[in-house]
């Protein structure tokens, strides 16, 4: 029997990204029945977006006028993404999703298109890990249900 080095990569990257998601949920459980500080971090971030830039806009029309609803939506969405990557329970859905999660943030901070993104370990390694497992993380090994 051959090892499959790809499947078990993917496999570890499957399990830390979910561990960062799941951990990045449960610091945020206070979300639940604060919603305030959410609004406190949306309200710092609109200040240090420029104005009339994607982040700007999407602050403005999504973020800010849902923010009792994200409040609960994030955390629950981290956790559960994170989770389900762990244990390898539809990887690829719960990559997308925590890959969606993901890049709003980007969009909300307004570090999307910044030279910062590109040096932030918040960026292009956990967008990329997840994109790679919304695309290839199908039948890993140690997955629950693929």
């Amino acid at each position: 029997m051959a090892f499959d080095r790809q499947g078990t990569g993917l496999t570890l990257l499957r399990i830390l990204l979910g561990t960062f998601f799941l951990f990045q949920g449960l610091s945020k459980l206070r979300w639940f029945v604060d919603t305030s500080l959410l609004a406190q971090q949306l309200a710092g971030w609109q200040h240090a977006v420029a104005p009339g830039s994607i982040g700007a806009r999407y602050l403005q029309n999504v973020a800010i006028p849902y923010t009792a609803l994200f409040a609960r939506l994030v955390p629950l969405g981290e956790i559960c993404s994170g989770l389900a990557m762990v244990a390898g329970f539809w990887t690829q859905l719960f990559a997308f999703v925590a890959f969606f999660m993901a890049l709003n943030f980007h969009i909300a901070s307004g570090g999307l298109l910044t030279y910062g993104f590109l040096t932030n370990a918040y960026g292009f390694p956990v967008l990329g890990g997840t994109l790679a497992l919304a695309i290839g993380g199908a039948r890993l090994p140690w997955s629950i249900r693929n």
